[in-house]
């Protein structure tokens, strides 16, 4: 019996690897106030959970190596646990504490498996620009001379923290929508963080301006002894789930046409 050429796709492929949107640079504005709005539609809530959050990151963080390691795998858990209360604070349902660790009971596996991801590719990254900014430092020493030497001290020095922020940003923009794909549209991890990687890029200057925006707000946050972050929490939680609701969520429906008048 002859097989086919081709594998038919999997039934709910389509939902699992969804296309992205192109959106305009001025949505990133529109995320972020999706994203107060979602804080202050329930702001208890949303304090209690950072607070947790917070203090995990906090307890984990004091323990050598392995707690940052930790941190990393279950960050994306605890993260699509917020997406899911957006959701269900956005559909009318309400939103619990216990949401924040709603990711372990959905998906839990393969949001576990972006953190192991997530985690790696930091590793390689500080590996990556250790190596680059090594060399460098190398051929100052190579050359003999000590102005050369302190010269190629400080290019390494300088090029190695260049390749680990490019390193850095490429993985950050594929975790951001990572653990909303696996969470709410059950794409596979690897799959995820390459859909997000894509939109990120695909969207080049609604993020440039959200990163930028987000990077001025975390120093706003750390001004009033760092209790700015409790809202910070929240209000990005809430802009994530509007930028994957934008780029990856259903589009609204057309209205009908208009039907033409008929001559009488």
């Amino acid at each position: 019996m002859n097989e086919p050429a081709h594998p038919a796709p999997h039934p709910h492929s389509d939902a699992r690897h969804p296309a992205s949107r192109h959106v305009p640079p001025t949505e990133a504005l529109v995320w972020l106030k999706a994203g107060w709005r979602t804080f202050t539609g329930n702001p208890g809530v949303w304090v209690a959970i950072s607070v947790i959050f917070t203090i995990m990151l906090f307890v984990l963080g004091l323990v050598p190596l392995l707690g940052w390691a930790v941190v990393l795998i279950g960050f994306p858990i605890m993260v699509a646990g917020m997406v899911l209360g957006c959701h269900d604070q956005a559909a009318g349902r309400p939103l619990r504490i216990e949401h924040l660790f709603a990711g372990l009971r959905v998906h839990s596996g393969n949001l576990a498996l972006v953190g192991v991801f997530y985690l790696l590719g930091g590793l390689i990254a500080g590996f990556v620009s250790a190596i680059i900014g090594g060399g460098a430092a190398l051929t100052g020493y190579v050359v003999g001379a000590l102005a050369g030497l302190g010269l190629g001290l400080i290019s390494g020095v300088v090029l190695g923290s260049m390749v680990f922020s490019i390193l850095w940003v490429l993985l950050i923009t594929a975790l951001w929508f990572a653990a909303p794909l696996v969470v709410l549209r059950d794409t596979p991890p690897l799959d995820a963080m390459k859909l997000s990687l894509s939109a990120c890029f695909g969207n080049f200057g609604a993020f440039v301006l959200l990163g930028v925006l987000i990077y001025v707000l975390i120093w706003v946050a750390m001004i009033p002894a760092g209790l700015g972050v409790l809202v910070l929490v929240p209000v990005l939680a809430g802009t994530l789930y509007a930028s994957y609701q934008d780029i990856f969520g259903t589009p609204p429906a057309l209205p009908a046409p208009a039907e033409a008048p008929t001559a009488e």
